[in-house]
């Protein structure tokens, strides 16, 4: 469910003994997980007042502008709570695409003890990686030796992919189907990341004509 200002009282949140509630702040695009912190009635009530995170700093027993210092705001575009509601679900625009203090993207950057990035949906993992062999080319890997052909070689498996999708679909096999239409979603990722185009620039545009 959707919290707004207007249509939900605040006492329906369902607070913990310290008047706290957990709230897990998601990107709105491509769904990684950025964060977790605090909320009380009170920095809710200023969250949804300002359209900007604030929550409640356990350390310095004081409301806390998410961003306010560093420049990194987080703009919200919807907060959900779940079925108990006793926990929060915040998805933001993340400015300047940081948010933890460490300067990570997100503040679940570590595994097993070692930096990675923070999973996302499918296709924009898949966009990491081929932005990663952009910036470290491998004679061995297949999507280094693409980038090294530009447009002219790039452009040319989209359009045979784009081909054999048709043809996929007019023998309506579904597994078939399926991965050729992977087969297509990653040359055109390939061919977004030739053209410095970002995957959320994409999603940007999806979103827009959704609404």
């Amino acid at each position: 469910m959707t919290l707004t200002a207007a249509s939900v009282p605040l006492d329906h949140i369902r607070y913990n003994e310290q008047g706290l509630v957990p709230a897990i702040v998601q990107d709105h695009l491509d769904g990684t997980v950025l964060m977790m912190a605090w909320m009380n009635q009170a920095s809710l009530q200023k969250t949804l007042e300002t359209g900007e995170t604030w929550f409640w700093s356990r350390s310095r027993q004081e409301l806390w502008h998410k961003g306010a210092t560093s420049g990194h705001l987080q703009l919200v575009q919807t907060i959900r709570y779940d079925c108990d509601s006793d926990a929060l679900l915040v998805t933001v625009e993340q400015q300047g695409d940081i948010a933890c203090h460490t300067g990570e993207r997100s503040c679940f950057h570590q595994i097993e003890g070692t930096i990675a990035p923070p999973p996302a949906d499918t296709l924009s993992q898949v966009f990491a990686v081929i932005r990663d062999r952009q910036a470290h080319p491998t004679e061995s890997s297949y999507t280094s030796k693409l980038l090294a052909g530009g447009d002219n070689k790039i452009l040319k498996k989209i359009g045979e992919e784009a081909a054999e999708v048709v043809m996929a679909c007019k023998d309506d096999v579904p597994d078939d189907i399926a991965g050729e239409v992977a087969d297509l979603f990653y040359h055109t990722l390939v061919a977004l990341a030739h053209h410095n185009v970002d995957i959320k620039a994409v999603y940007r545009k999806l979103q827009a004509r959704r609404r």
